[in-house]
């Protein structure tokens, strides 16, 4: 069999895929760390309403990725590519990213609630029109086990540095014009153009024609071909004929409802084990980290004892990500995804453990346990996104149609629901303990039962939650031989 390496893929396709996590990063960290702060700290939004305003964005999220993900298959079917979802995305997100910051300054409380809840709804529309078909992508533009790896590990290279530059810049940006709500305004702007040109890179970068079906029908045709001539044999022919013309060879299912499109969804998670024990540790992960991401600038507030102590605790988490992602690559080469994400969890809950004393003992020695934290944060980004297409080629190869969009939504929806739902628990925990929240600059004094609350939702939580996810990894059981169709080598 033949077979690519990330070498072989065009350079724009390369640096385009990598620089869409500029978009990625920016959307899923600045609101998971800043806006529940925002909602509470800002526009006087009590703690208990405000976990629901950022939940509802993602509950939305549950029902329109999937049906984006199964019309994202159905337009690649049609046109050979996954462009004009990625070109609607980063066209519609900048300004409605914007809107969520800019709550008019006669808004205040329920009303503010309701005016984040209706430009965060829209705003995750419009990421998921470009999110979702960018997750499919990769199934595409690297055609094995090994290359997945290598092609993933420069977008989390950028996404790193998004990560930071958005989590430190932002509220960077927000300071330097005053902070409060014009201060967030212009950071929401701000930050919006730069998320929209990071998508606006991976659209330009993205290939023209699809590739995922092509290569899993190639691999079908040598290793499969009998039996899918009986089970497909008019699909078969026109395959070879879109074979022919460059069009993709495997078929695209084509729901034309969003019901449908959630059946879709729903079935892929039923026939698919390896999907649905990727998905629950991924999800639980996105819980984690969207739970530690939102408790941070409570921490810098109120246990480090300054608002911009966030800034350094967003680079010591992200930044080691930067440093070991090339030994982050050569370790799933080495021992495979699936382990390499093992060990990476067990380290990072190790990690966030070892920060719950920060409650009786504040200071600069939680940068340490964040760093190590940081370091099992780019093993945890990188394995479970290179094992997704790994499932999607698998899926295409066995069942003859392409679902790699329908997989990208539900998974999606899972983890921008898990990113959501991490400052949900946040600010449910802060509710039971006591917060008591603002609208002014001046910090309120806490009660010890809150600031007790803060630094469990910053240590222990995160690690509670990935440790669970160790449970569903157990049953992922996609391995290197089995991805590439090589029998001869797993036996």
């Amino acid at each position: 069999m033949t077979r690519r390496d990330t070498a072989a893929i065009p350079r724009r396709t390369v640096v385009g895929y990598a620089l869409g996590s500029v978009g990625t990063g920016g959307f899923g960290t600045l609101p998971g760390l800043v806006l529940a702060y925002y909602l509470t700290d800002t526009l006087g939004v009590a703690a208990g309403v405000a976990s629901l305003v950022v939940t509802v964005p993602k509950l939305w999220d549950v029902v329109i990725d999937p049906f984006i993900g199964a019309r994202s298959d159905a337009d690649a079917a049609r046109h050979g590519s996954r462009r004009r979802f990625l070109l609607a995305g980063a066209l519609a997100l900048p300004l409605l990213f914007a809107a969520v910051f800019a709550a008019p300054p006669a808004v205040r409380g329920a009303a503010a609630a309701a005016w984040v809840v209706v430009t965060f709804v829209a705003a995750a529309t419009a990421f998921s029109l470009f999110q979702v078909p960018y997750i499919a992508l990769p199934a595409e533009i690297a055609p094995d086990y090994a290359s997945r790896t290598r092609l993933l590990a420069p977008r989390i290279a950028v996404l790193a540095v998004a990560i930071l530059a958005f989590g430190a810049g932002g509220p960077l940006v927000r300071d330097a014009v005053g902070g409060g709500r014009a201060g967030y305004a212009v950071m929401g702007l701000v930050c919006g153009v730069t998320i929209g040109l990071g998508m606006l890179a991976a659209w330009w970068g993205a290939p023209r024609r699809a590739e995922v079906a092509t290569s899993a029908g190639r691999l079908s045709d040598e290793h499969h071909g009998a039996a899918h001539e009986n089970k497909h044999e008019n699909t078969h022919e026109n395959e070879h004929d879109d074979q022919r013309d460059g069009e993709p060879a495997v078929a695209a299912p084509r729901p034309a409802r969003r019901g449908d499109a959630l059946r879709a969804g729903v079935a892929a998670l039923r026939e698919l084990p390896a999907f649905r024990a990727l998905l629950a540790t991924f999800v639980l992960q996105a819980l984690a980290t969207g739970a530690m991401l939102a408790a941070a600038q409570y921490v810098a507030t109120y246990t480090l004892g300054s608002e911009g102590a966030v800034t350094v605790l967003f680079a010591a988490l992200v930044a080691p990500a930067l440093l070991v992602m090339p030994l982050a690559t050569r370790v799933a080469d080495r021992i495979g995804k699936c382990r390499a994400l093992v060990g990476s969890s067990v380290l990072f809950a190790l990690a966030a453990l070892a920060l719950v004393p920060a409650r009786e003992a504040p200071g600069a020695w939680v940068y340490a346990p964040v760093a190590l934290a940081g370091v099992a944060y780019a093993g945890m980004q990188l394995y479970p996104l290179a094992m997704l297409p790994d499932v999607a080629v698998v899926d295409a190869r066995e069942r003859g149609v392409d679902r790699a969009g329908v997989l990208g939504g539900v998974w999606t929806a899972g983890e921008t629901a898990g990113l959501a739902l991490g400052p949900t628990l946040v600010l449910a925990l802060l509710a039971v303990t006591g917060f008591v929240s603002r609208t002014g600059d001046e910090v309120v004094a806490q009660p010890g039962s809150a600031l007790t609350g803060v630094v469990v939702a910053f240590s222990a939580l995160p690690a509670v939650l990935v440790g669970l996810s160790l449970i569903p990894l157990s049953r992922y059981r996609l391995t290197a031989e089995i991805v590439d169709d090589r029998p001869e080598v797993a036996a």
